[in-house]
């Protein structure tokens, strides 16, 4: 195993949301991720990867954490500027370190993406390490 990978045993069906206003800063044209206002994939992936975040919210030990590894997200409708949009994740299996999320995100339309997302539990002073460039 990984120095910087730990693991803690956590239940599957932990639930978390994340919710955004589309601004203008949010959009693909803002981006550079594509020339309309907007919601911009990076963005939407980010919100999700924030629910999954929040699903595990005060469920890890001090000093441990967790970090996006993978994301797979279909986008599937566009959101404007103003639209609500709601990122929630849901835990479905626990592989030691390996936490794999179910995504998906609506507005008040409805779905606009739905993907996986997966994260790995990691010891933040090792892991923060590890990232360092030599010589710093």
């Amino acid at each position: 195993m990984d120095a910087v990978c730990t693991s803690v045993e956590l239940s599957t069906g932990l639930r978390g949301e994340a919710r955004l206003v589309v601004q203008h800063a949010d959009t693909a044209e803002a981006l550079g991720s594509g020339t309309v206002a907007v919601l911009g994939t990076p963005r939407l992936i980010a919100l999700c990867e924030a629910a999954s975040v929040m699903a595990l919210a005060d469920q890890l030990p001090a000093g441990i954490t967790s970090v996006g590894m993978r994301v797979q997200l279909e986008h599937l409708q566009p959101s404007a500027i103003g639209a609500h949009v709601t990122a929630e994740a849901v835990l479905d299996k626990v592989e030691g370190k390996r936490l794999f999320f179910t995504v998906s995100a609506s507005d008040e339309r409805g779905l606009i993406a739905c993907g996986k997302v997966t994260r790995v539990q990691v010891d933040v002073e090792r892991f923060l390490d590890k990232a360092r460039c030599p010589g710093h």
